[in-house]
């Protein structure tokens, strides 16, 4: 109930807020605009918005400053962190646009260009700007003061540390935008126009790339440094905001690079082919990939070299191994998928070439083409330059080979590969069936019969070769690790203490079924060598645990069974003997244990599928955004 109430209050708070500002804002402009002959709508529509929010706003923003100063667990809230930092973030980046929106139009003056084609604030006037820049400040100046005392009285500062973090990379993110699209106004407008000529048609985009860069690059690396500067605590470091933010950075960058350079490379084989492209306009159409690839290709090397370095500072090879398998896994599926299409393509050329009769190469022959090595050119190296390091991981020997093969990644990958397989041959082999049944009930054939058949088979041949691949590959693992967990269950002894109710052999009867490999031997009382193990019934435990047991070096392993005159408070779990024997071959093969409960880890295996196809879908839309700018 106190979240939703304090959900309430902050809402109506910021809300009332942002409409107390822009009233303001827009009451001092309209006073100014009065002066030289503005409406009077404006005005009124400015005093209505300040008549109405400012109660509202300071009945809600008194409550809460009275509860959380009453009230540890309101002051702690993480709501008041996202609040006063979500402010800040209110005043402060309209205060930014404002100002890059007044530098803008000064620099276009400069080199007498019309304000106009400024990218922001082309219709505002100098006034507008030094007003909301005034007013954002003031407010801003205001919870930037009521924060930092904050800080200073917090009992706890674990909620807010959290919102800061995200606050902090919001930032980063925000400028970093800037600082890509400024540079890549500027070396748009270099490829646009070759030669020592400023056309007065387009300075403009290298005037607003300009202003971009010099306001988002300081911002930039204020933000930037002050993260840097907060990892000497740990909490910082260790975050998993700043891994999943290194990890987006460095996917995003190698993915916009690759796809910039395919474009690149279909606009070099076009003209090579012999297509009637000019000097300016081919100078032109790489122009525009390159402006994006590069400022992109800095990221790239910018914020893997982060990442590397916050994997590398991780002390657990285990665990560095995972955080670089994650990252190698999504370029290999991407590399995979452009190296696919890009093959298909180059047949499909060929098939379309051999059956259409003629070989000269049409414009669409030679658009075809190109789009083929294109497509292998940029994506077949990134798959094999990232697919094969992690065979080289899974096929070697040892626990770090033993870790690669039953990762999740490597899982997910191999079953997504197969998933495409299947699904894409089923759609092959359907377009295909239809193309002979079509043909056959209607009684006659089409001209391009032939080439729709050959295109629909070898798109067949393709997926079905996709999907014994990664299914050899996924039986592989299968065979190393069986061999693998045998020797580790072979080297593995338990001991069962009888407890003289059938329990032992019960016990013995299920570890045949889950550790079939395991040595395990049913006794009275400790026999001589060395055993890593030991199983015992919770009755025996209740009714004394012998001698031996309690000096036991290795692991116990506890079964609640049904006996008279124990109750277990949780109650006895009819699998209980079969969950003993999984634990036993868990220990036995190195693995963590896990105890199941009867929980939702089917339905938690379900959410990390989910979240990684949905972070393909995101990788993949980045690259449709990329060509859908470019290509017309």
């Amino acid at each position: 109930m106190k979240t939703v109430r304090r959900l309430y209050f902050y809402a109506v708070a910021l809300i009332s807020l942002e409409v107390v500002l822009w009233g303001l804002i827009n009451l001092l402009r309209s006073i100014v605009d009065q002066i030289v002959g503005g409406s009077a709508e404006a005005l009124a529509q400015a005093l209505a918005l300040v008549v109405v929010g400012v109660p509202i706003f300071l009945i809600h923003w008194l409550w809460a400053q009275r509860t959380s100063g009453r009230d540890d667990e309101e002051k702690t809230a993480s709501l008041r962190a996202i609040f006063l930092y979500g402010v800040l973030i209110g005043t402060l980046i309209p205060l930014i646009q404002n100002l890059l929106a007044l530098l803008n139009r000064i620099f276009l003056q400069l080199v007498h260009l019309s304000v106009e084609r400024a990218f922001v604030g082309g219709s505002q006037t100098w006034p507008d700007n030094l007003i909301a820049i005034l007013m954002n400040g003031v407010i801003a100046i205001y919870f930037w003061n009521i924060l930092r005392g904050e800080w200073q009285t917090l009992p706890s500062k674990e909620n807010f540390a959290d919102v800061r973090r995200l606050y902090r990379y919001v930032w980063v993110l925000y400028s970093l935008l800037m600082m890509i699209f400024g540079a890549q106004q500027a070396l748009n407008y270099i490829f646009f126009i070759p030669g020592s000529v400023l056309g007065e048609l387009t300075s403009e985009t290298l005037i607003n790339g300009i202003a971009l860069l010099v306001i988002g690059t300081p911002v930039w690396f204020y933000s930037w440094r002050i993260i840097q500067d907060s990892l000497a605590d740990a909490a910082e470091k260790e975050s998993n905001l700043r891994l999943g933010f290194l990890y987006i950075l460095a996917l995003s960058g190698v993915v916009t690079v690759l796809t910039t350079a395919a474009m690149v490379v279909n606009i070099v084989i076009t003209k090579i082919l012999g297509a009637d492209i000019s000097t300016a306009d081919f100078i032109h159409q790489i122009g525009g990939p390159i402006s994006i690839g590069l400022p992109l290709g800095v990221v790239w090397a910018y914020y893997g070299h982060w990442l590397n370095r916050h994997i590398d500072s991780i002390g657990d090879p285990v665990r560095q191994a995972a955080m670089k398998r994650v990252y190698f896994y999504i370029l290999s599926a991407l590399g995979l998928g452009g190296a696919f299409i890009g093959v298909a393509a180059l047949i499909k050329f060929l098939i379309d070439l051999s059956t259409g009769g003629s070989l000269l190469l049409t414009d669409t022959l030679r658009s075809n083409l190109a789009t083929a090595i294109s497509l292998i050119a940029a994506w077949l190296p990134l798959w094999l330059l990232t697919w094969r390091p992690m065979q080289r991981e899974a096929l070697a020997e040892g626990d770090m080979a033993e870790h690669a093969r039953r990762s999740i990644v490597r899982k997910a990958y191999l079953y997504l590969a197969l998933f495409a397989g299947v699904i894409g041959g089923m759609i092959s082999a359907v377009a295909l069936v239809f193309q002979f049944l079509n043909a056959l009930l209607g009684g006659q054939i089409d001209s391009s019969f032939l080439s729709t058949v050959l295109n629909d088979l070898q798109l067949l041949v393709l997926f079905i070769i996709l999907f014994i691949y990664h299914l050899l590959v996924l039986r592989r693992d299968g065979l190393f690790t069986a061999s693998a967990l045998a020797k580790k269950q072979t080297d593995f002894k338990v001991l069962i203490a009888d407890s003289e109710d059938g329990f032992g052999e019960s016990v013995k009867a299920a570890m045949v079924k889950s550790a079939p490999n395991v040595s395990a031997i049913v006794v009275g009382e400790k026999p001589d060598g060395q055993f890593d193990a030991v199983v015992l019934s919770g009755s025996l435990v209740a009714k004394g645990v012998p001698e031996w047991i309690r000096s036991f070096s290795g692991s116990r392993i506890i079964v609640p069974d049904e006996s008279q005159g124990i109750i277990w408070a949780g109650g006895v779990n009819k699998q209980a003997i079969q969950q003993a024997a999984q634990v036993v071959r868990q220990l036995a093969e190195g693995q963590p244990v896990r105890q199941q409960t009867g929980g939702n880890s089917g339905w938690v295996i379900v959410g990390y599928v989910a979240a990684a196809l949905f972070g393909l879908q995101i990788l993949f839309a980045l690259v449709m955004l990329v060509v859908s700018a470019f290509v017309r």
